[in-house]
């Protein structure tokens, strides 16, 4: 049974705090790969209620939702949600962005020029930018959460922790380094074997959960190949990755890594 306190039986409508399930106002290239996990909730008698807020950050905040029937347990997820234009910032996305494409030239253009509809448009790109590589990764075998559906500037994934509890950053952890270098080394070269860098990797984007690493935060993500500064960006992930453990006193050479990535890429 979940912990979370969900809607009676009698309930009709969405009370303070909850909304309508918005699965079914989406398209369907807008929802998850599958098989979906059996957690998703699909039903359209579903109420989003809000849990709380996760994290906060420059240019999206996470909060937590549980989507359920009421009466009947249902699940807990992430809830990504990209900032608006006046309280957003976007000044590391030049260097994504070449080589990647929007859904029009006009777009691509517009967010490249930072023009008034550019800016306005960005929320929404760097959402289905995530959430389409998500599904890339998800769909490859990466440790990545499942993307469940993407609406807007919204992002809704599972939900990596307990109860209402994220897991530890990589960071915050200092058993079993070992092992976790491993895991770490493995998804980037799943991440490699598909074509792509992280772009953006660090102990503060991997989370460990019951011993298991998961890479989360992954908007930025770059063809390593058609992006001109793809190499460069996967070099400093080796570097980033290379440098954090070996502080924590675990061997690990970014050079070697990043030739065991090239072999991974070529």
């Amino acid at each position: 049974m979940n912990e979370f306190a969900v809607p009676t039986f009698t309930q009709l409508e969405p009370g303070d705090d909850q909304r309508w399930s918005t699965w079914q106002a989406i398209i369907p290239s807008q929802r998850g790969p599958e098989p979906r996990p059996d957690w998703v909730v699909t039903s359209a008698a579903a109420f989003d209620t809000e849990l709380g807020i996760v994290k906060t950050g420059k240019e999206a905040d996470v909060f937590l939702i549980e989507r359920a029937v009421p009466g009947e347990a249902g699940a807990v997820m992430a809830a990504k949600r990209y900032r608006s234009t006046e309280h957003r910032d976007f000044t590391r996305s030049s260097q994504y962005e070449e080589g990647r494409r929007t859904r029009r030239s006009r777009d691509t253009r517009a967010i490249a020029n930072k023009s008034t509809y550019g800016r306005a448009i960005a929320a929404d790109h760097w959402a289905f930018a995530e959430f389409d590589a998500l599904c890339r990764m998800y769909a490859a075998g990466a440790p990545v959460p499942y993307p469940v559906q993407v609406n807007g500037t919204e992002l809704l994934m599972e939900f990596i922790g307990h109860g209402a509890t994220a897991a530890p950053r990589l960071a915050q952890v200092r058993d079993g380094l070992d092992g976790l270098l491993e895991q770490v080394v493995e998804a980037m070269r799943l991440f490699a074997r598909a074509g792509y860098a992280h772009g953006d990797l660090s102990p503060y984007n991997l989370l460990v959960h019951d011993g298991r690493v998961v890479v989360i935060d992954l908007p930025q993500i770059v063809d390593a190949v058609t992006n001109p500064n793809g190499l460069d960006l996967l070099h400093r992930d080796c570097t980033t990755i290379a440098v954090w453990f070996t502080r924590q006193r675990v061997k690990a050479d970014a050079e070697e890594l990043f030739a065991s990535l090239l072999a991974e890429l070529y």
